[in-house]
């Protein structure tokens, strides 16, 4: 029993092999994944005590499982089996194709990479790139429900508005945000994943593809998860902010139940000094179309020079950026009172315009007009502006230290840009773009 068994050597390197995997799989990894597990749980409960609307499980789900829940939802099922006989493709090769885009759709939520990485980049950039003034959120969102799904709707004025409304929110809550279809280019589709953003194809027709994304855009209300939508679907071409396209709106409110969970949509007005695609958009508006002119090498060369310059001292920030937070609106008594889709879509857009916060750059733009003579024309001008926005109610995010402050701050870069002449004369090629931020001051 105690005798020696002589074996040869690779056969007691095979032994052991197994041995060790055996180990590893049985005891290893186990406790390795349950240390792991632990201490995300606690760092999970650290992170819901300090927010206001806490991270729900809907969204700590394993993807594969949330994929397999929304394919195999019944409303998906009689919609691939619909979609079958519409198209008299077998029920196999529909349900696969609804699962397909489960798969594409469905994101792969990480607090670490969402807390511990996106939210403190998104403050570090939107302060590097801006001086940045907020409304109060607290206020708005001190009354809602702690149970009701909140819903952030905002107008879209550049791509920067996901880093600034990230870091805004980031103590109150994680967003799921509706991305489109420009973000899924990898890795940059992996790292908006695991931030709990899901991917749309915009203006798709195909009825299969629409009924999942509804599915699983309702599913995420019904449990609660934290979202913000852009209602005008892209970003704005004339600096306006546009109605509602009301697919994701529409999605929302087919799948709400009186007696369930209420939905509280809470507008949210951005608006910059300076957007960084302003001339893109521009250009897109003149030629009548949304297919932008994507310039990588240009872009990075751009990314490049402006980096150097700030380093160097000889380029400051794109000056200021701003949000103003609007009243929430209730779903449950809009449409106790009768009101309808379109109206919702309607109630939201004017709020956000309500509160789209005033600026200097847009204000001097606003108020230059075609020209003025002088400085002091042009400040009485801005004086006189500011006393209408003022009554009507607007949010204004101007300096401290006054009107001159406002005007100084607003006229320079204008200058430095070469759309305005020392003259204070517009620049007869540079209008558009001129307009373009003119047309952010609302009509008072």
């Amino acid at each position: 029993m105690f005798g020696t068994v002589a074996v040869p050597v690779w056969l007691l390197a095979l032994i052991l092999g197994f041995a060790m995997v055996s180990f590893a799989t049985h005891f290893l990894f186990p406790s390795v994944r349950w240390f792991f597990r632990r201490r995300a749980e606690r760092a999970m409960q650290r992170l819901n005590a300090r927010l206001d609307r806490k991270v729900d499980l809907f969204k700590l789900a394993q993807r594969s499982d949330m994929v397999a829940r929304l394919a195999y939802d019944p409303n998906v099922v009689e919609a691939a089996m619909a979609h079958a006989a519409e198209t008299g493709v077998p029920g196999e090769v529909a349900f696969e194709e609804a699962r397909r885009y489960a798969r594409e759709i469905v994101p792969g939520f990480s607090a670490t990479l969402y807390f511990g990485f996106a939210t403190r980049a998104a403050k570090g950039l939107s302060r590097f790139l801006y001086r940045v003034r907020v409304g109060k959120v607290d206020k708005e969102l001190a009354h809602v429900d702690p149970k009701a799904t909140v819903v952030f709707v905002m107008n879209h004025r550049s791509n920067m508005d996901y880093v600034l409304i990230t870091w805004l929110v980031a103590d109150r809550a994680a967003l799921s945000y509706a991305v489109g279809e420009w973000a899924r280019v990898w890795p940059l589709s992996v790292m908006i994943r695991a931030m709990g953003a899901y991917f749309i194809r915009r203006g798709s027709r195909n009825a299969l593809y629409r009924r999942v994304l509804a599915r699983y855009v309702q599913m995420a209300t019904e449990e609660g998860t934290t979202q913000a939508i852009f209602p005008e679907g892209g970003l704005s071409l004339d600096g306006r902010v546009g109605p509602a396209k009301m697919g994701l709106i529409s999605y929302i409110v087919e799948g709400f139940r009186p007696d369930g969970r209420d939905v509280v949509f809470v507008p949210v007005g951005l608006a910059y000094d300076r957007v960084l695609e302003d001339r893109v958009l521009v250009d897109a508006a003149a030629r009548e179309t949304r297919r932008f002119r994507n310039r990588p090498v240009r872009a990075a060369w751009q990314t490049a020079r402006y980096l150097m310059a700030r380093l160097m001292g000889r380029r400051k920030g794109f000056g200021t950026a701003a949000a103003g937070f609007g009243a929430p609106v209730s779903l449950r008594a809009f449409l106790a009172g009768g009101g309808t889709v379109d109206g919702l879509g309607a109630r939201l857009m004017a709020a956000i315009a309500e509160v789209v916060p005033v600026l200097p750059v847009p204000l001097v733009a606003r108020a230059l007009g075609d020209g003025a003579a002088s400085r002091a024309e042009l400040r009485g001008r801005i004086e006189a502006l500011v006393a209408r926005l003022t009554a009507a109610g607007a949010v204004l995010k101007l300096p401290p230290q006054g009107l001159d402050a406002a005007l100084e701050e607003g006229l320079a870069p204008l200058i430095a840009r070469g759309l305005v002449s020392d003259s204070l004369q517009p620049v007869p090629s540079e209008r558009r773009l001129l307009g373009f931020y003119a047309a952010a001051i609302p009509d008072v």
